[in-house]
């Protein structure tokens, strides 16, 4: 099993311990503050309350065993900065830091940090990408550039199959799913027919996104191409 090892238990921290905790990983969280260690107790494998800065301390609690360790402490920069070093210094495979801005990112990462992560900036970008599309409930960075939206099926595309919506030579998207109230329909065949009140996931680069969820939203996709 693998073990994760979270040092700082505000919002984020706390939810990525629950989180991991309830996949089935073991857990330790860690927080120098009696408040969020007393709040997460039993909830997760083990929870205590230490000066994650001090390596020594780091030592007694089993840190080099771990195999991945997130560094989530809030505003407090340089033990943000200490506690990664810290860590680095004892090997621990791969570490995780959350930055609360780019020189923080930098500083982080030149101490050891594996990936920095900036929660906020990140859940910005993913909700304004999100707002581009019409009709999008959420949308996921696959890599670089490229896109999956979960969005309502538009209205224009309900009775549709999707060889005659012929989405991928119009503008180079994909359907990868359908969910279909609790089924969900992993690579439909091109004879499927799309329900009004289907959900969809689509795959594509940012500009065929915009491009095909532009043309829906204005309705001037032909039902009846071949």
């Amino acid at each position: 099993m693998r073990q994760f090892a979270v040092f700082g238990l505000g919002i984020f921290g706390k939810n990525i311990a629950l989180a991991l905790y309830q996949q089935g990983f073991m857990v330790l969280a860690v927080d120098i503050d009696e408040a969020p260690v007393r709040d997460l107790a039993s909830k997760v494998s083990e929870v205590v309350q230490a000066d994650t800065t001090d390596e020594k301390v780091l030592e007694t609690l089993g840190i080099r065993n771990f195999d991945v360790a997130i560094v989530s402490i809030g505003n407090d920069i340089q033990s943000s900065v200490l506690t990664t070093l810290a860590l680095k210094d004892m090997g621990v495979p791969f570490i995780i830091a959350r930055a609360i801005n780019e020189n923080h990112g930098k500083i982080l990462s030149k101490v050891g940090a594996d990936r920095v992560i900036f929660p906020e900036k990140d859940m910005a970008i993913k909700v304004a990408k999100t707002l581009t599309f019409q009709n999008a409930i959420r949308t996921e960075e696959l890599f670089p550039g490229y896109n999956i939206v979960e969005s309502k099926l538009p209205t224009v595309l309900a009775n549709t199959t999707l060889s005659k919506s012929q989405l991928r030579n119009r503008f180079g998207v994909t359907i990868l799913a359908i969910k279909r109230a609790d089924e969900y329909i992993v690579s439909p065949a091109a004879s499927e027919v799309l329900n009004k009140n289907d959900i969809i996931y689509v795959l594509g680069d940012e500009i065929q996104l915009k491009k095909f969820f532009r043309e829906l939203a204005s309705e001037r996709i032909d039902n009846g191409g071949s």
